[in-house]
Parts: C-alpha cells; sequence; structure tokens
C-alpha cells in the first residue's frame, strides 16, 4: 500500500530550505529511499505556511528512509528553519481526475 506523510510547518526561510532539499536529491541519486513523488504546497490563507506530501511505495520504505543517517541530518536541518508537524497516512486512494 502506498505511504504519505503530511508536513505541515511555516518558515520564512523557504528558498534555504529548497537548497538543502535539492543537495539532498542529488546526494542521494540512484539510492532509492523509496520516495516516488513530493507536493509541496503554500497556504493561500498564511503565506508563511506549507505542507509537503512525500509519497513513499510503502509504509516500511518511508521507515528505511526515516532511518537513514542522511535521512535524519537533512530532517534537523529543516527543522531548524522551521516549525512544524508530520503526519503519517496510508493511501486508499489516489485518482487522476481531468
Amino acid at each position: 500500500m502506498k505511504f504519505v506523510q503530511i508536513i505541515d510547518f511555516e518558515t520564512e526561510r523557504l528558498e534555504e530550505m529548497e537548497q538543502q532539499l535539492q543537495q539532498f536529491v542529488q546526494h542521494n541519486a540512484g539510492k532509492g529511499g523509496g520516495l516516488i513523488h513530493r507536493i509541496l504546497l503554500r497556504d493561500r490563507d498564511n503565506p508563511g505556511r506549507y505542507l509537503a506530501l512525500l509519497k513513499f511505495d510503502s509504509y516500511d520504505e518511508a521507515m528505511r528512509n526515516s532511518e537513514d543517517p542522511e535521512t535524519t541530518k537533512l530532517a534537523e536541518q529543516l527543522g531548524a528553519s522551521s516549525i512544524g508537524e508530520r503526519t503519517n497516512c496510508d493511501v486508499l486512494d489516489m485518482s487522476e481526475l481531468k
């Protein structure tokens, strides 16, 4: 079953966070990790608030990714730039509607 982590955070340093994330992605290219899709959303009513949706192949893949020391390092770096929480969700349906 697909798995999604939702990270709800506030920051005034989004560009810095995006640079850190891009460096992480480049450094870990080809390692897998189970992350298959990322969506970043900005709250229209609160421009400093964001939601990041991270889709994984499975809960197990997400937990393996979370246990990776490089992921832990990134989470600490991003956490220093923001305030927020993480929510874990099983994906029951994900349909493309046009």
